[in-house]
């Protein structure tokens, strides 16, 4: 999902103000992008360790507690903020399991890449998304960082060529190139699974 609409920098003037609901409507606006991004960005090691719900629970704490560290430049500054909250929160747990060598079976966390149960869905409905959010996530955890990086980039944070290409210090061609075959190694994989 965009932060489109003509409102997103309305609201981020009244979270500015204190408006807690105005920052709710944009922290919501993004949630469920943002537990994709997490829960793919993670990787297996760390998802045997951190339940990702806590840890996008976390990051959206961090955003009400840093909001004064934001400002406003344009559509989609607010979604790039909270995913590089997300991956700095993501580094952190990682590089606090390496350094301290956590026991994997000590912390279990058992969330889908969709973010969990959503209301008004049947029984069955949740199995089956759960399968393919599985797979997805199995697919995704075996593409090399480089294309996995690109598709969230390009797909869940939904960043511009451009600004890939900035992030990643290449031509904006090769991130289209590197899109494009990291779409089609990833289709690949999905269908064989």
């Amino acid at each position: 999902m965009s932060e489109s609409g003509p409102d997103s920098q309305h609201l981020v003037a009244a979270a500015h103000r204190g408006d807690r609901d105005a920052l709710d409507a944009l922290l919501r606006r993004h949630l469920a992008d943002l537990r994709v991004f997490v829960r793919a960005k993670s990787g297996p090691v760390l998802r045997e360790q951190e339940s990702c719900s806590d840890l996008v629970q976390t990051v959206c704490r961090e955003a009400l507690q840093s909001l004064d560290q934001y400002e406003w430049r344009g559509e989609g500054s607010f979604r790039r903020w909270l995913f590089t909250l997300a991956m700095n929160k993501l580094r952190n747990r990682a590089d606090f399991h390496a350094a301290e060598r956590r026991d994997a079976a000590r912390v279990v966390g058992a969330d889908s890449v969709l973010g969990g149960v959503a209301a008004g869905f049947a029984p069955s409905q949740h199995a089956i998304g759960n399968e393919a959010a599985a797979r997805f996530e199995v697919c995704l955890d075996r593409l090399d960082p480089d294309q996995r990086d690109v598709i969230l980039m390009a797909r869940v944070v939904g960043m511009e060529h451009r600004e890939i290409a900035t992030e990643l210090g290449i031509a904006e061609g090769a991130v289209r190139t590197r899109l494009s075959r990291a779409l089609a190694r990833l289709a690949t994989l999905m269908s064989a699974s």
